[in-house]
């Protein structure tokens, strides 16, 4: 069964950024259960960021589920990735990741990788900077595989990571990998930017995809820019997917009206 996610930011850093609500987990698990989501997805500061009682609360009395947790507060908050040429700081971006697994694992859910994956460039070349996401990833991901946690690893658009930008290409990156425990994450928007045909990047990406970022062409909510979502969805449904379509959206209007659009559009898709 497809099922419905809104993200929720708690970190200051990233305000602005493309996630659907902001003003902490209490009201965000409130709007998503009064609206009929199924799940929020959690951008946090940190695993000890998080109050563990009152999520357990949260999730016990909305009947929701944690979808994901994001690791990119390791970059934008502590300047930490994977790809990074001191081999300290590497290390130190892999502990944050752990800890981020070990979060996520407690409550059922994968972690993401995304902004932590960094970039090359400088003194760093592409190949060398490739070897070092790979070895981080085959640890993580057996790590979040001890764990009972999926990992996924998320493809950004060239002006946020000159590393993989395609479905296609990660999807061969992911199969050089010992670990089958990463799993791919579409992203609407930056496949908007990136691929040739999105649906047809999603029937090739198939099995391996394992999260969906539900946002339009636009980076706001589904069905506010000029993404063919009838085309996108049946490409989901054809691949079998069963995974979360979770709102990774711009607040705009407002916050309020980016989660009640998404979740129209979620119904229009997937529940008719």
């Amino acid at each position: 069964m497809i099922r419905s996610a809104i993200t929720v930011s708690l970190v200051e850093e990233a305000r602005g950024g493309p996630f659907v609500l902001w003003e902490g987990l209490g009201p965000a698990f409130e709007t998503a259960r009064t609206l009929g989501f199924d799940a929020v997805e959690i951008f946090a500061p940190g695993p000890d960021a998080v109050d563990r009682e009152e999520l357990r609360r949260l999730v016990d009395e909305s009947g929701l589920s944690v979808a994901a947790v994001g690791t990119g507060a390791g970059m934008v908050k502590h300047g930490l990735s994977l790809s990074d040429p001191d081999p300290g700081q590497r290390e130190k971006a892999a502990g944050f990741v752990r800890e981020m697994i070990d979060f996520g694992a407690e409550f059922d859910c994968s972690a993401i990788i995304g902004s932590m994956q960094g970039r090359w460039g400088g003194d760093l070349d592409k190949s060398t900077a490739l070897g070092y996401l790979q070895a981080s990833l085959e640890q993580l991901g057996d790590y979040a595989a001890s764990q009972n946690c999926v990992l996924i690893y998320e493809p950004l658009n060239r002006y946020e990571s000159n590393l993989l930008n395609t479905l296609q290409e990660t999807v061969a990156f992911l199969q050089t990998l010992a670990t089958e425990n990463v799993k791919l994450l579409a992203d609407l928007f930056h496949m908007n930017i990136e691929e040739t045909d999105m649906a047809a990047a999603i029937i090739e990406g198939g099995s391996h995809i394992g999260h969906i970022h539900f946002v339009d062409s636009n980076r706001r909510a589904a069905g506010m820019g000029h993404t063919d979502f009838d085309v996108v969805a049946a490409a989901i449904r054809q691949i079998g997917f069963e995974g979360y379509v979770s709102a990774e959206a711009l607040p705009l209007p407002s916050s309020a009206v980016a989660a009640e659009q998404t979740i129209k559009k979620f119904r229009e898709l997937f529940r008719n």
